[in-house]
């Protein structure tokens, strides 16, 4: 009984607080600590849980990362910047902030493809996967896990070998 009644005023309560409008879903206002604590995890766990049984195609072919740096000048590069791209005019009104892929190493092949693919919910980041086949989203893998140790000149060169 005690149960059942706790459960219902937290029900309560959460219809109470969403209903009041009070938690400002603006992008221009960052979540609380809470809030944003319980998203991450979120996250995180259903993106392991969905991507740990994807097979991982051999990354290392050339074609495949020049392939993979075409599509991410197209799609990409706006929210996430690449070598000699340091600012967008979309990245700083994006909330939560998208990571730096230039920067950044991509550890997990599987992971980076299932979010590609699938995209993350109310993160701007889309799911690639409506407008891309399975093939040109292991390219962007490939590519990506490549760029952090790319000049400039690597990734332009690139650009030029995908458009030939």
């Amino acid at each position: 009984m005690i149960v059942a009644a706790t459960l219902a005023l937290m029900a309560l309560g959460a219809v109470v607080f969403i209903g009041s409008g009070i938690y400002n879903i603006g992008a221009d206002d960052h979540h609380t600590r809470v809030a944003l604590a319980v998203i991450t995890q979120l996250r995180e766990r259903s993106i392991a849980v969905r991507s740990n049984r994807i097979a991982v195609p051999d990354l290392e072919d050339a074609s495949r990362v020049a392939g993979g740096a075409g599509h991410y000048a197209a799609l990409c590069v706006g929210c996430h910047l690449a070598p000699g791209v340091t600012k967008s005019e979309l990245r700083p009104g994006l909330y939560p902030h998208p990571p730096n892929l230039a920067q950044e190493d991509v550890l997990d092949a599987r992971k980076a493809f299932w979010i590609i693919k699938h995209g993350i919910k109310m993160s701007a980041m889309p799911a690639w996967g409506k407008s891309l086949d399975d093939q040109g989203i292991w390219d962007i893998v490939a590519f990506v896990r490549k760029m952090p140790a790319m000049t400039p000149e690597h990734y332009q060169a690139l650009l030029q070998t995908h458009r030939s």
